[in-house]
């Protein structure tokens, strides 16, 4: 496996997921003793301001390392006031549908999967013993099968068990009933010489010359932080931490696998705040600058982190995991339980209420259209990851209102046909396909004849005159646009807008004259309810959209129209 694949394999596990002595009284209750001063300034606004981008971004999350369980773990253990019961609700309900779309079983051999999701539903105060019924703990009382991932499984199988101090689950199916102190043991075994770990360290995979990385070394103290009681856990901390201190660079921050990254300074910056250890202290200050003045290099305005410096825009997986690590440095700053110590969660969906509940629509909705249930939960295609619409393809995917192709690409960089969005759209809404004939160019023996007939019938989608619906032809995104204003009438939403009122909100971008009148109403809508994201710099409206904006445009109705 060369350097880069490695990388890639680091990066996806971290998110599937994301030679001093140290002093015993640092590692007591898991505050960050001795940080004094209140955090810089500029972290407390970069906190704020990722805050309001994620809650915008992510405004539905699913079950998913991207656009789920980690940026519910970041809102929830923040203190960001402005997430509404609501939005852990309909959460709490779409996990509730998708362990039991799975019967339970989230994956036959990742068990992280189960560890993420456990610790995202005690960050909102929800018990993941059960869940539709399903008790997510038992999976973890299986040792073989939550270290076959190697490092990953044991890591974050102690993260999620020690969150709220669930006891240890007993699992009668496996062969090797687990218990905490195998999976201490486990993470211990794989340390490497140089004090630190790695992805692969103490497997059969690991190289001759495995050398620590700064996210899994981070991510196993982490794990070991609540077991410094024993003298041997304590020994390889000071060994792991003496490592990291090695592995910081001039400018305060880490690099993996060659490449100075915002994720890897936030998984040492979440070790140290779990251990009790302030950011400030000496061993990890280089040139003056602090793993907070680096994280903070990442930060863009208005648009979340980047993974790199040289990257090309915000990264949705770099900001997901740079703001639960600004989270864990608020925390530790006012003196509170760590990111992973949630006893003092409480439930944030309780006060939920109302008739909007997920997955039944708004008030108003036309009593035809439906939430598509999961059908293939953990659908995934594999020119997706880390793309920025992931969250939105998969979320689609796994109700069947989405698909790739038989090579397994979803393409989501290519063009789409105005009868594949007839279709997708019509599989949205959950309404029952049925030709009508109206259009002289869809012949009623072409697949897509009764995705375009009822699209047409529910006023969805028009023709390109009285009696031509073009179905090959590409679809633009200001006729995307008005096609999803469409959409979300038929959902209830109030898609009414003046002229006036499109005009003020479209102006802002420069080509918004190149956009036809008839289509400008639709775009003020999408761009107001950030069905379209007003960050774009241009609408380019006589584009031909991609498959990956038509998902998320999409993903983003059906969310506010609380049809997910």
């Amino acid at each position: 496996m060369n350097k880069r694949m490695k990388r890639l394999l680091a990066v996806f596990l971290t998110a599937v997921l994301v030679v001093c002595a140290v002093p015993a009284a640092a590692f007591a209750d898991g505050t960050a003793a001795g940080l004094g001063a209140e955090v810089d300034a500029a972290a407390e606004a970069a906190l704020l301001d990722t805050a309001d981008y994620l809650y915008k971004t992510v405004k539905t999350p699913q079950v998913g390392s991207i656009g789920g369980e980690w940026a519910v773990l970041g809102l929830a253990r923040s203190g960001y006031d402005k997430v509404t019961p609501q939005y852990y609700s309909n959460y709490y309900s779409t996990v509730e549908a998708y362990v039991r779309a799975c019967a339970g079983v989230l994956h036959e051999k990742k068990y992280t999967e189960y560890s993420r999701l456990i610790v995202a539903l005690t960050s909102i105060g929800k018990d993941p013993r059960n869940v539709a019924g399903y008790d997510l703990l038992t999976p973890l009382g299986d040792f073989e099968k939550t270290i076959w991932q190697g490092i990953n499984g044991p890591i974050w199988a102690l993260i999620a068990l020690d969150s709220r101090d669930y006891p240890m689950p007993e699992n009668r199916q496996a062969t090797v009933q687990a218990t905490r102190e195998m999976y201490v043991d486990e993470i211990l075994r794989r340390q490497l010489p140089d004090g630190g770990f790695s992805l692969f360290g103490g497997s059969a995979s690991a190289g001759d010359r495995e050398v620590a990385d700064p996210d899994i070394t981070g991510m196993a103290l982490q794990a070991l932080a609540k077991y410094q009681e024993r003298e041997d856990v304590k020994k390889v901390t000071r060994e792991a931490l003496a490592c990291l201190s090695r592995l910081q660079d001039k400018n305060g921050g880490f690099s993996s696998w060659g490449s100075a990254n915002s994720e890897s300074v936030v998984q040492v910056i979440v070790a140290l705040t779990e251990l009790g250890i302030p950011l400030d202290d000496s061993r990890f200050v280089k040139n003056g600058k602090t793993m907070v003045d680096n994280l903070l290099t990442f930060y863009v305005k208005g648009s979340g982190f980047l993974h790199a410096q040289d990257g090309d825009g915000s990264n949705l997986m770099a900001t997901e995991q740079a703001f639960y690590g600004l989270a864990a440095i608020r925390r530790a700053t006012e003196g509170k339980n760590s990111l992973y110590r949630m006893g003092d969660a409480a439930d944030l969906a309780s006060a939920a209420g109302g008739s909007a509940a997920a997955g039944k629509g708004l008030e108003g909705k036309n009593a035809d259209v439906k939430a598509r249930d999961i059908t293939a939960p953990g659908k995934t295609y594999e020119d997706i990851s880390a793309h920025v619409n992931q969250p939105a393809v998969e979320a689609l995917a796994s109700r069947g209102i989405i698909s790739g192709y038989d090579d397994g690409t979803f393409r989501p960089e290519a063009t789409m046909t105005r009868a594949e969005f007839a279709a997708i759209v019509v599989n949205a809404l959950g309404l029952t396909p049925k030709a009508n004939g109206k259009f002289s160019d869809v012949a009623q023996s072409e697949w897509y004849a009764p995705y375009i007939g009822t699209a047409a019938d529910y006023g969805v989608v028009s023709g390109t005159s009285a009696a031509t619906f073009d179905p090959e032809g590409a679809i633009t995104r200001q006729e995307a646009a008005c096609m999803t204003a469409n959409a979300a009438k038929l959902c209830g939403m109030d898609t009414a807008m003046t002229e006036s009122e499109a005009r003020d909100i479209i102006s802002q971008f420069s080509d918004y004259v190149k956009s036809e009148e008839w289509a400008r109403p639709a775009l003020g809508f999408c761009y107001k309810e950030d069905i379209l994201s007003q960050s774009d710099l241009t609408i380019e409206p006589l584009k031909a959209i991609k498959r990956c904006e038509i998902a998320e445009m999409l993903y983003r109705m059906l969310g506010t129209a609380r049809l997910l």
